[in-house]
């Protein structure tokens, strides 16, 4: 499914999938609630059905070992991210084929469509340098200012103050589970497989000075 790339074993990696022909794939909050539980559900080396634990907090829903070690993901209206580290021979594919393959199947029953939902195998790159790692940590998670402001890839927030605003209130990245928030959904992320600055570089001016940073030393 990777788009020629092998995964190894303690190695970290960027995904990313969109919708085919590029279509909205979260329509509501329940759409995006959907998704964040399977995030959390599909990450693990049995099967769960998330019929049976309807009203449960993720922490109470029993699945077993993990397959993957997640450090952070974000979801937008069309696609999403997610940064992971390969935890097991086949965690990534596994996971990934889990948490598309329960989505779709949901969003097809909801809408009463057919057909497949997300363009083609996923997007996979390694991220083989602390400086690249850093990057990803940063871009994910500003990627959602494109909600609000399309212009940020280019440079051209037109507000910071209300781009950090927008990020520090926007339920559906890890964002808000590295700068404090107690919610269920800190149990999808294992910031302890990670390098230690995931667990404090999360001040705004600093991911985006990182990620400015790195794409001019790229130019």
């Amino acid at each position: 499914m990777s788009r020629n790339i092998e995964f190894g074993i303690g190695e970290y990696y960027h995904i990313y999938n969109r919708g085919t022909e590029k279509r909205k794939i979260f329509l509501d909050k329940g759409d995006h609630d959907r998704f964040v539980k399977l995030l959390y559900l599909a990450n693990s080396s049995r099967s769960v059905h998330l019929s049976n634990y309807q009203g449960f907090a993720l922490i109470e829903i029993p699945k077993g070992d993990s397959i993957v070690d997640v450090g952070t993901w974000a979801l937008m209206p069309n696609h999403f991210h997610l940064l992971l580290k390969e935890k097991k021979e086949n965690g990534i594919s596994q996971y990934i084929h889990k948490l598309l393959t329960g989505y779709s199947m949901y969003f097809n029953k909801k809408y009463n469509r057919k057909g497949i939902l997300f363009e083609g195998s996923f997007s996979a790159k390694h991220l083989d340098t602390d400086e690249y790692l850093k990057y990803q940590y940063a871009y994910i998670h500003l990627n959602p200012i494109g909600i609000v402001d399309a212009g940020w890839k280019e440079k051209k927030i037109k507000n910071r103050v209300a781009a950090k605003k927008f990020l520090s209130s926007y339920s559906y990245s890890s964002l808000r589970d590295y700068v404090g928030h107690k919610r269920d959904e800190r149990a999808i992320i294992e910031p302890e497989s990670f390098p230690s600055y995931f667990s404090s570089f999360t001040d705004f001016v600093d991911m985006l000075k990182e990620w400015i940073d790195f794409e001019n030393i790229k130019a």
